[in-house]
């Protein structure tokens, strides 16, 4: 049991890991000349043809309802690709690490979400993690007047919101399909999405440096394809909470890979409301099973 037991916190550390490194391989894709657009398609891309492949060859893609196949449609081609679209936008305009801290607002927010569907009272354990996570956020925004990239981080606040709703949703309308297939066909709706985006903006380009392909290869498969498989290991091993208290490590990792890598520290004051950022998304994941909500770590998919 024990060695199990350290399998699943393994896998759950890599996978944080994975995660967190995904800001740092998406800012070398921007210099390497990609677009948001072009970089999300590929990235789903590849994805979504790894896991098909994988559950093709195990006989385990199975035959999907017309319900099924339209809530897939709406997880993956609506709400997973906008939260995606505005968390890589992010990236792209203010630091990749300030940008991962503010995504981590999606627990509170879970938490007050949760508690509205099911029609509950929203006690102390509903609002105290969004009340801790926005007092965090005053901290990492700071003053207004400092040349702070608003559309950005108004990208990284929406892309949290988008995230938490899609959550909400997502653990509720594909609970009869298996993890793994679940994320294969959203990838799959996600490509469709970003490539209809990408032509009607004229925003796909591959004309970019050959080095990017490279950067998309590690989106894909280090931070998407691996990130996402041994989260479902840590959380089948672990239990969906201690999974989801474990890859707080990503914004720790995005923070370290930022300042050694692209040289984009934040200041004291940003990394102490980025402390108090996690310390309510923490509470938001402990406070789930109590109020019998969706625990944080019961996702549709893991990560951005």
């Amino acid at each position: 049991m024990a060695v199990v037991m350290r399998r699943g916190v393994m896998a759950t550390l890599v996978s944080a890991t994975g995660f967190g490194l995904m800001p740092v391989f998406a800012s070398y894709a921007y210099g390497a000349g990609m677009s948001v657009t072009t970089l999300l398609m590929l990235r789903f891309a590849i994805a979504a043809a790894v896991f098909l492949v994988w559950l093709g060859l195990r006989g385990r893609l199975g035959r999907l309802t017309g319900r099924q196949w339209a809530t897939l449609a709406l997880l993956g081609g609506g709400m997973y690709a906008v939260q995606s679209l505005l968390y890589f936008t992010a990236v792209q305009r203010i630091a990749p690490a300030l940008a991962v801290l503010l995504l981590y607002l999606y627990p509170g927010l879970v938490s007050v979400l949760s508690a509205v569907v099911e029609r509950t009272r929203l006690s102390w354990t509903v609002v105290g993690p969004i009340l801790v996570s926005l007092a965090g956020l005053t901290l990492v925004v700071g003053r207004l007047d400092t040349g702070l990239d608003v559309p950005g981080m108004l990208a990284a606040v929406g892309s949290a919101v988008a995230y938490a709703c899609y959550i909400v949703l997502g653990s509720r309308v594909s609970a009869s399909l298996s993890p793994t297939v679940t994320t294969a066909y959203l990838a799959m709706f996600a490509t469709g999405s970003f490539a209809l985006l990408g032509l009607a903006s004229g925003g796909l380009d591959i004309g970019f440096a050959p080095a990017g392909w490279g950067w998309v290869a590690a989106v894909a498969i280090v931070s998407t394809v691996l990130a996402i498989a041994l989260f479902f290991v840590g959380a089948t091993t672990l239990g969906p909470v201690r999974a989801s208290i474990l890859s707080m490590l990503e914004p720790v990792v995005a923070v370290l890979a930022t300042w050694l890598l692209l040289d984009g520290a934040l200041s004291g004051p940003q990394l102490a409301g980025g402390a108090v950022v996690l310390a309510g998304a923490v509470w938001g994941v402990l406070a789930a099973p109590a109020r019998r909500a969706v625990p944080v770590g019961e996702r549709v998919t893991a990560g951005p």
